[in-house]
């Protein structure tokens, strides 16, 4: 473990402004998984799935508030891995780095594939793997730029989401109370018909957490862009703050208008619960509107993503973790070598999600489904050991600090143990937390060899 803080500045190239990195920490979040999973949520757990989201939400908040403090303390491109070397050694920083890099680049092809569907089906003419190609050469280009074109992209993203989200709130709340035209009161009664609040039960509202806290990944890469900020410290910390406490709003509102304008039930599976209110409420081509949305959240990710697994990897290069080929950066401070390997694998990805979908690709994808909740393990338990050596050496730093530290940080780590127990037990989550241990003990193994060479040379 290094026991001094770090003073060097990052290499890479400032440009983000707060206004981008607020809304990437709020547009990063906001994708697929709450626009179209959330279905799957709702029929496990009924109404009861605004508390899962809570639990899950809640969850999240503590480990978004930890990674808040370290990047604060000590702003880093490679954010939780660089934290994670500097507490726990070596290993842990090159296992965190690898694992999160390697679920980037393969859920990139998902949301590559999924914004590809829904072009086809607005131009069926040009054949899917077209679309596919336009999509990463686009954001190869905004990446391959300045930094500052990435987060102009990010923030016109993240405005029409939060839009969209802001929108459905207001339109929701109306049909709850009447206040639309040609619509009567529909009041409260769908949270306690069908089997009441908790229809399935706490087993319901567990299950609704397996089933949405993985919508949460994507929060991390705020505190991955605020190292290319004008002012790392401020910005992350507010990023942070506001981040936190907006997402909460965003999902748990929306899921407790989803539930009340309409009994639990009326979901179908397949289609986003959005579409079918906004259908029951009466908005005219409700289903397009939603498309767009849906679109535009995954070409969104698509690009943050990116970002996020080109500084990863150029941090590890920076720590002699990967090759230092990857090191080369632009004029303009862009790390173009790690952006084109980042690329380059994500199109790997692609390719065999369009080829081998129900295969090859679908065992990448179970390897990197758990892996979130490692790399939050890993953010946990390097917070516990920084916390201490920053208030030791630098108190100053602690402009951000996490709440009920350390009773806090522990309890999280043990939510994080009962969800993967949980997932252990449950047979549609088990095949995917097996393979993402896989996953994780190979890449934790490689990391052990590298250090034994490194100690023996």
């Amino acid at each position: 473990m290094h026991d001094q803080l770090p003073s060097e500045p990052e290499p890479l190239g400032g440009g983000l402004k707060q206004r981008h990195l607020t809304m990437l920490g709020l547009g990063g979040v906001i994708g697929a998984g709450l626009f179209v999973g959330s279905g799957a949520g709702i029929a496990v757990a009924g109404p009861g799935i605004v508390v899962s989201y809570l639990i899950a939400g809640t969850l999240a908040m503590c480990v978004m508030r930890m990674l808040g403090e370290m990047s604060a303390a000590m702003p880093a491109s490679g954010s939780f891995s660089v934290h994670a070397e500097r507490a726990l050694g070596r290993w842990a920083g090159f296992s965190v780095g690898w694992l999160y890099w390697f679920l980037l680049v393969v859920v990139l092809a998902v949301e590559a594939t999924g914004a590809a569907q829904i072009a086809n089906g607005w131009a069926p003419g040009v054949p899917q793997w077209a679309w596919v190609l336009v999509f990463m050469l686009v954001f190869t280009a905004a990446n391959l730029a300045a930094v500052k074109n990435f987060g102009e992209f990010e923030f016109w993203f993240a405005a029409l989401k939060v839009f969209a989200i802001v929108a459905f709130l207001i339109l929701g709340t109306l049909a709850v109370f009447g206040l639309l035209p040609d619509t009567d009161p529909v009041g409260f009664t769908n949270l306690t018909g069908q089997g009441g609040f908790l229809p399935h039960g706490w087993q319901g509202v567990i299950s609704g957490v397996l089933a949405v806290v993985f919508a949460f990944g994507g929060l991390e890469v705020v505190t991955i862009a605020a190292a290319e900020s004008d002012d790392p410290v401020r910005a992350v910390s507010r990023a942070v703050r506001s981040a936190v406490f907006r997402i909460l709003f965003f999902y748990v509102g929306s899921m407790l208008v989803i539930v009340t304008v309409l009994p639990w039930t009326a979901q179908k599976a397949g289609i986003s619960p959005y579409v079918t209110v906004l259908d029951a409420i009466g908005v005219p081509s409700a289903g397009q509107i939603m498309n767009i949305v849906v679109f535009v959240a995954l070409l969104s990710a698509l690009n943050a993503n990116l970002y996020g697994s080109s500084r990863m990897v150029f941090s590890l290069a920076e720590r002699g973790e990967a090759p230092r080929a990857l090191l080369k950066v632009s004029g303009g401070g862009v790390p173009r070598r790690a952006v084109l390997a980042s690329v380059a694998f994500g199109f790997v990805s692609v390719l065999l999600n369009l080829e081998w979908p129900e295969s090859v690709f679908l065992y990448m994808l179970n390897s990197v489904g758990a892996v979130l909740l490692f790399v939050w393990a890993l953010i946990a338990a390097s917070q516990l050991r920084l916390r201490r050596l920053v208030e030791r050496e630098a108190p100053e730093r602690l402009v951000l600090r996490m709440w009920g530290f350390p009773w806090l940080t522990w309890v999280t780590l043990a939510a994080m143990a009962a969800v993967i127990g949980l997932m252990l037990t449950d047979d549609a989550a088990r095949p995917q937390l097996l393979w993402s241990t896989g996953a994780t003990v190979a890449v934790v193994a490689v990391a052990g060899v590298r250090e034994l060479r490194a100690r023996r040379a």
